[in-house]
């Protein structure tokens, strides 16, 4: 299934990128993490909306979710992602962006759900699992989850937060990467080998991060336009005071507006990934230029799959 799924995106079996952290040169394998050029997603679980689910957001498209034709082109346009989360693991990618919601008025009072738009068909344990066991098959590469905006949680916000946090410590157990005490005691791969740890989780809730286990927010830095031109400038400007004492996401994610004129976009466009494979070769080109590679951290993409995103980012580490 894996060599099916590199030859399809026009890559061989030995530019498999499935286990590129553990080929690093020896030089980047004592480096921080921080120092690292990581390939992640943008919105990681947007292959998976569920178009009978109620509109998440934007607000002003709420009201319009008993429309079956409103929910599918929703799902266009909020579908940044075309594969699955283990085919995004297979090509190389190991931060990813997780959005969770809580649906409205489900009978399970903590079963939870990613979004982005529309709800996930998948719900966030059933998920979890699955990325547990990819990591138990790939010892050396390490995996960071970010989990962040936790929609719908309500008045039940602080239960919820304890079970995913329960749920997610018993899951991974040893295998979660405790957060350091400070820059000196920050992971490298190294590190992570030596203890048999691989997988980082990110939690945007300042309670849960108060367990070592849990790491604080990680800042993701866009460009909030369709323009790619644009996306360039913002992220310049960015990178100039990006932090090198923790992790830092880069994202070259186009951004629909969340009022009316996304119309003129819907209108023009098939959805959001037609035009964002026309934006890509600009935006990886920008991405190779020297004072830009030189302070990149994470690199997360919309389409993360397609050709030449995961090689490019990775080969930064050793360009």
């Amino acid at each position: 299934m894996a060599k099916k799924q590199e030859q399809s995106n026009g890559q061989n079996e030995s530019e498999s990128y499935s286990d590129w952290m553990s080929r690093l040169p020896a030089h980047k394998q004592t480096s921080t993490l921080y120092d690292l050029v990581i390939p992640g997603s943008h919105d990681s679980m947007s292959y998976d909306l569920d178009v009978n689910s109620s509109i998440v957001e934007p607000d002003w498209v709420k009201k319009y979710s008993y429309l079956p034709c409103v929910r599918a082109i929703t799902r266009k346009w909020a579908r940044t992602q075309e594969s699955t989360m283990g085919q995004q693991l297979d090509a190389g990618a190991r931060y990813f962006d997780l959005r969770i919601a809580r649906k409205e008025n489900d009978p399970d009072p903590t079963r939870l759900y990613f979004y982005h738009g529309l709800l996930t068909c998948t719900d966030v344990e059933t998920v979890l699992r699955s990325i547990n066991h990819w990591a138990e098959q790939h010892p050396k590469e390490i995996i960071i989850l970010a989990l962040s905006h936790f929609k719908g949680f309500g008045s039940d916000e602080k239960k919820l937060h304890q079970h995913l946090v329960s749920f997610i410590k018993n899951l991974f157990s040893t295998k979660l990467v405790p957060k350091p005490m400070g820059y000196e005691d920050a992971p490298t791969l190294q590190k992570c080998w030596h203890q048999k740890q691989n997988v980082i989780v990110s939690y945007d809730y300042a309670e849960a991060t108060k367990q070592p286990e849990i790491w604080y927010k990680i800042d993701y830095s866009y460009g909030d336009t369709m323009d790619p031109g644009k996306v360039e400038e913002k992220l310049t400007m960015d990178l100039k005071v990006a932090p090198h004492s923790y992790f830092y996401v880069c994202g070259l994610n186009l951004t629909l507006p969340e009022d009316p004129g996304a119309i003129k976009y819907i209108l023009r466009w098939k959805n959001m990934a037609s035009l964002v494979r026309r934006s890509l070769p600009e935006l990886l080109k920008w991405i190779k230029q020297p004072d830009v590679s030189t302070k990149l951290n994470i690199v997360a993409s919309d389409l993360v799959t397609e050709d030449n995103v995961i090689p490019t980012i990775v080969r930064l580490n050793t360009d």
